[in-house]
């Protein structure tokens, strides 16, 4: 979970420390419609699906998993027919972000999703960050299957979405500090800067791409390509532009979460 610590664009060393927590104040997290309509989308997605194995009416053993690779090929990006002329192919990189493997891949996303959405979304505005969030996403899939063009594995899940968002918060949120467990330290509760959790969890993510993992439902190429591009976007952005909690600071107003115009 986030705590506290300080946006970019606060303009001295007093707001440090109050940018963040004042930005979560504004922005409860019912008002992140866009955050939590992604998440219900994939929920839903889900739930509905023979993934998640609650409907009879996939049947069970081969049946249902002959529904579930069939399910995986429809909605999925298949790298090796990304490229084909055929309107199905080109709109997968949409699709396979709503699509996930397992419980675990859902609510794994879902819980980075909730965490680092709602404020991200503040800052960059509603409709900019949905148009963000799923163009990101396509680029990080496309990233990936121009990587494995011959392959015929479907590419599922929001990781590269989501890894956007991360990337993101990351620029935009640098100190705002993050809630943490790390197994070798026996799960304990343990609060860092985002500029410590989010690189640590590149480098992460690298380190795995370096010896080859590429199992199945784990793209670690698509999740550093969402980072870049979730990091660049925020850069390209807001770069040189006030965050709304220093605007607000500078008119001796109470800070909101007006979007960046």
């Amino acid at each position: 979970m986030i705590d506290r610590g300080s946006g970019r664009g606060d303009t001295d060393d007093g707001n440090r420390g109050r940018g963040v927590s004042r930005l979560r104040r504004a922005v409860p997290h019912g008002d992140a419609p866009v955050t939590h309509g992604l998440i219900a989308l994939c929920c839903l997605a889900f739930l509905c699906s023979p993934i998640a194995g609650l409907y009879p009416g996939y049947g069970t053993g081969e049946r249902l998993a002959t529904a579930q690779e069939s399910f995986f090929a429809r909605w999925g990006v298949i790298p090796a027919e990304l490229f084909a002329p055929t309107a199905r192919a080109l709109v997968t990189p949409v699709t396979a972000l709503f699509v996930h493997g397992s419980w675990l891949h859902l609510l794994g996303n879902m819980l980075f999703l909730y965490v680092f959405g709602a404020m991200t979304e503040a800052r960059l505005g509603r409709l900019h960050f949905l148009g963000f969030y799923l163009g990101s996403g396509a680029l990080a899939l496309f990233g990936y299957a121009l990587a494995h063009s011959g392959s015929g594995q479907p590419l599922v899940g929001a990781s590269g979405a989501i890894s956007a968002v991360l990337g993101a918060f990351l620029y935009l949120f640098p100190r705002a500090r993050v809630t943490s467990l790390f197994p070798f330290l026996l799960f304990l509760p343990l609060r860092f800067p985002a500029w410590v959790v989010l690189p640590f969890w590149v480098t992460l993510q690298w380190l795995a791409l370096g010896r080859g993992g590429q199992g199945p439902g784990v793209a670690y190429l698509a999740h550093l390509i969402g980072f870049s591009v979730g990091f660049a976007y925020a850069w390209l952005r807001c770069h040189g532009r006030p965050a709304p909690e220093a605007e607000a600071a500078a008119k001796g107003r109470l800070p909101g979460a007006a979007p960046l115009e």
